[in-house]
């Protein structure tokens, strides 16, 4: 995980305060859409392990779709498989704009290249791997200035 500073409790804030999620958040879209899924996964993992909401559950099915999109581009496509039905399963508890986020082509495509990974196993073809241009996209719905985490208290 990257190396992160956040403020340490003192006597007049017994709390430390919680990562920029609208920072974390980005910079998680921004990598997965360059295909820097082991990044994207670090970035909102940096928000995982600080949510106190539902958005738990939510920024976890975005890490498991990022890993199991470094797991096709490894060729480790047994645990893409399996990561691949848990996002899946939890995404589909949220709505489709749950966090301003147009995630229905990365659900899609994570369709997809479940099936698809799910048969190079079973084919026992091994070697095979997605084109440069068959990666998802997430696609923000507000401007980049106006992104808010999902709740006041996330």
């Amino acid at each position: 995980m990257w190396d992160v500073d956040f403020p340490q409790p003192t006597p007049h804030n017994p709390q430390p305060m919680k990562p920029d999620f609208a920072q974390h958040f980005l910079e998680g879209v921004d990598h997965f859409n360059a295909r820097e899924f082991w990044d994207a996964h670090e970035s909102w993992e940096t928000l995982w392990l600080e949510a106190d909401s539902d958005a738990v559950q939510f920024l976890q099915g975005l890490i498991q779709i990022a890993a199991a999109y470094h797991h096709v581009q490894r060729g480790t496509f047994r645990g893409a498989v399996r990561l691949f039905d848990a996002a899946l399963r939890r995404l589909s508890a949220f709505p489709a704009d749950f966090c301003n986020v147009d995630r229905a082509e990365a659900e899609e495509f994570s369709r997809r290249d479940r099936l698809w990974t799910a048969a190079l196993l079973e084919r026992n073809e091994l070697h095979e791997r997605l084109g440069e241009n068959d990666y998802p996209k997430l696609r923000l719905l507000v401007a980049r200035e106006n992104f808010l985490p999902p709740h006041e208290t996330w």
